[in-house]
């Protein structure tokens, strides 16, 4: 089963919180049943060719449409689900396993090594090899349907200031979280991303301790258009038993810059729908890891 534990500490992979069980019961009534099962197959059957046409016929609907209404209930296309889900194994394999990186290409859908290590390099900033290095796990946040990770506030302090994708920019953002209800104060990671489906770390990032909802203020954001992701660890600090242990946002933001924005984001716990996504604020990388993240990144800033 994929999405087991990507590194030890951080919230329970074990069983799902009570708040992540009472979401899914409501994804029927909001999210279509053909894309909840295509996803179930994704999450089964990852490590094998899987085609836009074989996933629409699972559910018995015409690729056009079933494009459509997985990207609506998910945000992405079912391509690019795909290759979170695939690339969030690979972190948990070279992590938590001693599998050589071949085997690991193997054993995630890939069929060429040097295929695999120029996505990897370009999408996360560090070669496969980089990526087993200790700080890597220790500094990794993590989030699923199934396993969610984020180090302590004050690791992610300590990371500010070497954080391999930390950008320097003169803009302002105003995050308003909102919690849930019924969780409990939590420890809070905000990060700035060029993607919504991001692989490497933010351009920019905030954190609080033992919060409920507030206002977080990030500095030194570049100026663009952003992804906002919140992700929040109720169960260090949990006071309310039937609360969830950990939620997450995301929203769009615009920058510009010397001049503040602000952005509201209302927490939720994990889903299904949620494309996987594993990043860590370690700075470790390779020339040629710089090199393809930077142009990476002028690409993006240049369609954003």
């Amino acid at each position: 089963m994929i999405l087991r534990s990507v590194a030890s500490g951080g919230a329970d992979g074990g069983e799902p919180a009570a708040g992540v069980e009472r979401y899914r019961q409501d994804l029927d009534q909001v999210v279509q049943p053909a894309v909840l099962r295509a996803i179930e197959m994704i999450l089964d059957r990852y490590f094998e060719p899987i085609t836009l046409s074989a996933l629409a016929s699972e559910v018995y609907v015409s690729p056009f449409h079933f494009s459509r209404i997985f990207a609506k209930a998910t945000g992405v296309t079912p391509g690019r689900f795909l290759t979170a889900v695939r690339l969030f194994e690979a972190k948990r394999l070279l992590l938590t396993t001693s599998l050589t990186v071949s085997d690991i290409v193997c054993s995630v859908g890939y069929s060429s090594v040097g295929t695999f290590t120029s996505r990897f390099v370009r999408a996360v900033g560090m070669t496969p090899t980089e990526y087993r290095e200790p700080e890597v796990g220790e500094l990794l946040v993590a989030h699923s349907a199934y396993f969610q990770r984020l180090p302590s506030l004050r690791s992610l302090r300590a990371a500010g200031s070497s954080c391999a994708s930390l950008q320097s920019g003169s803009g302002r953002l105003t995050v308003r979280l909102g919690m849930p209800e019924d969780a409990a104060p939590a420890t809070v990671l905000v990060g700035v991303f060029a993607d919504s489906v991001p692989q490497s770390g933010p351009v920019a990032f905030g954190g609080l301790a033992e919060t409920r909802s507030a206002e977080l203020r990030i500095d030194g954001v570049p100026e663009g258009n952003w992804t906002v992701i919140a992700v929040a660890d109720h169960g260090a600090v949990r006071q309310a038993p039937s609360g969830p242990a950990f939620t997450v946002a995301s929203a769009a933001a615009t920058v510009a810059e010397f001049e503040p924005a602000t952005v509201a984001m209302r927490l939720r716990p994990p889903s299904l729908i949620d494309p996987p996504i594993a990043i860590t604020l370690a700075s470790r990388q390779s020339p040629a890891g710089q090199r393809m993240l930077a142009a990476q990144r002028a690409h993006l800033r240049a369609v954003a």
